[in-house]
């Protein structure tokens, strides 16, 4: 079975079976990172954080939040 025939068919399945599907991928991926070597591991968080530039850039959508920062949450003169 292909990707693409897995991700048709996952919308028609049960949220249990869904989710057993979701830990079995997750446990083989997690076997994966295991067996990396640490060259290859540190490739891995290389482009990881490549990727995530874009994430951090000013307007993107993480750090949308930080227009808030300075502002207070809670106004004692309201209680």
């Amino acid at each position: 079975m292909e990707t693409a025939d897995i991700l048709q068919v996952l919308p028609r399945l049960a949220i249990s079976d869904r989710l057993k599907i979701a830990e079995a991928a997750l446990r083989l991926v997690q076997q994966d990172q295991q067996s990396l070597t640490r060259e290859q591991r540190r490739q891995q968080m290389a482009l990881a954080a490549i990727t995530a530039i874009s994430d951090y850039s000013p307007n993107s959508e993480l750090t949308v939040f930080t227009e808030l920062d300075g502002e207070d949450f809670y106004d004692e003169t309201t209680h």
